[in-house]
């Protein structure tokens, strides 16, 4: 595909986001219908597609319209390029520009660092002076991160391991366990070294979360939140921790076993009727779900998805979950609350009504993780009674 068909093949996936269509779906979708695509096509393509999500005021602005076509010729004037280059109508390519196609001032901060108007004064409330380089920071592309699985292999191995395998890989000082992939990302699914259970892709602020947490041979660990069982992994590879997986939607942790044996990592999976059985627990760790402000570079259509309403709601169920892990929690454990995000409605306030309302529980940690910083965005608090 030339340059100019895989902007207009983005037109078209991004019509159909923006109508409603789930940003993987629409992705899926035009690969499936156009086998001609080969794999760096779709590659530019998604790019195109998640730049213009990450930034979809802004682009929207500059191309004068929050169209498919808008959103794109906002992302060629926000990146220099030649707009008469790739708007030719030739075969394949979008139609030439039109004297309305003109780029116009940006009317809000808001609009030009690309956060919904009604949540850029929470955003300023929760990050004050860094506001502003959080903002920006979520309109590029995460970087990829691997946490090296202490229980096969050491961090030398690991980097060259990879090495060997054509992707380069540095430590990041975020958390010991870290690299960063500054080559050759996409050959990490298939490497042996991550199809052998010797790294595993996890943002380093994830794996900080639970390194932070002071960890003793003999604990019984629980992992409420479970999900897809990034940070049961991680908890496993302490060794002589005992591990306990749980999330109330089980089908998320369907993958967790094989994940678990790959690794060389023991974690035990419990249903909701098999929690109680098993408590208390020295350690209960929930990472909440949120509104995932700090992983907006990745799922860049949860922050146009987000309403106050619903960030609301996100409160009230974070609160309702730490209220009930209390009675899973022995006395003197720690009960590590954490979150994708950045918003302090979702953290510091959640923590801070919870220490209001149980009066015999104090905090012993809290600590932000900032997008800006190289990571994503995430929020942690160890609580104990």
């Amino acid at each position: 595909m030339i340059p100019a068909a895989r902007v207009q093949a983005s037109i078209e996936i991004l019509d159909e986001i923006l109508a409603g269509k789930p940003v993987e779906k629409a992705l899926t979708n035009w690969a499936r219908r156009s086998r001609f695509a080969g794999s760096k096509d779709r590659a530019a393509v998604r790019d195109h597609v998640f730049d213009a999500l990450r930034c979809k005021r802004s682009f929207a602005a500059l191309g004068g319209a929050e169209t498919g076509r808008g959103l794109m010729i906002g992302a060629v004037r926000a990146s220099g390029g030649a707009l008469d280059n790739l708007f030719t109508g030739d075969r394949h390519a979008p139609t030439v520009l039109t004297v309305d196609e003109a780029a116009r001032g940006f009317v809000t901060e808001a609009e030009q660092f690309d956060i919904p108007e009604w949540l850029w004064p929470r955003f300023q409330s929760s990050l004050g002076g860094q506001a502003v380089e959080v903002a920006e920071a979520l309109r590029h592309r995460a970087p990829v991160h691997l946490r090296v699985n202490l229980i096969k292999i050491d961090i030398a191995g690991a980097i060259a391991a990879l090495d060997a395998e054509g992707i380069k890989a540095v430590v990041h000082p975020t958390c010991d366990t870290a690299l960063e992939v500054t080559d050759g990302a996409r050959k990490i699914a298939m490497s042996k070294a991550y199809t052998e259970g010797l790294v595993e892709l996890q943002d380093a602020a994830s794996q900080a979360v639970v390194a932070a947490l002071d960890l003793k041979p003999g604990m019984r660990v629980l992992d409420y939140c479970a999900g897809g069982g990034g940070k049961s992994l991680a908890l496993a590879a302490h060794q002589g921790v005992d591990v306990f997986a749980h999330d109330v939607n089980s089908a998320r942790m369907r993958d967790l076993p094989a994940r678990a044996e790959r690794a060389g990592a023991r974690v035990t999976l419990l249903s909701t009727s098999e929690l109680a059985g098993q408590a208390p627990f020295d350690v209960v760790l929930v990472d909440a779900p949120c509104s995932g402000s700090g992983s907006w570079r990745r799922a860049p259509a949860g922050k146009w998805a987000l309403t106050e309403n619903r960030l609301q709601e996100l409160g009230e169920i974070q609160f309702g979950i730490l209220d009930k892990l209390t009675s899973m929690t022995a006395s003197g454990g720690v009960l590590a609350y954490a979150t994708c995000s950045i918003l302090d409605d979702e953290n510091g306030c959640v923590v801070d009504r919870f220490l209001q309302t149980n009066t015999d529980w104090s905090e012993r940690l809290r600590k932000t993780w900032l997008v800006s910083h190289g990571t994503d965005g995430f929020f942690a608090a160890h609580l104990t009674q």
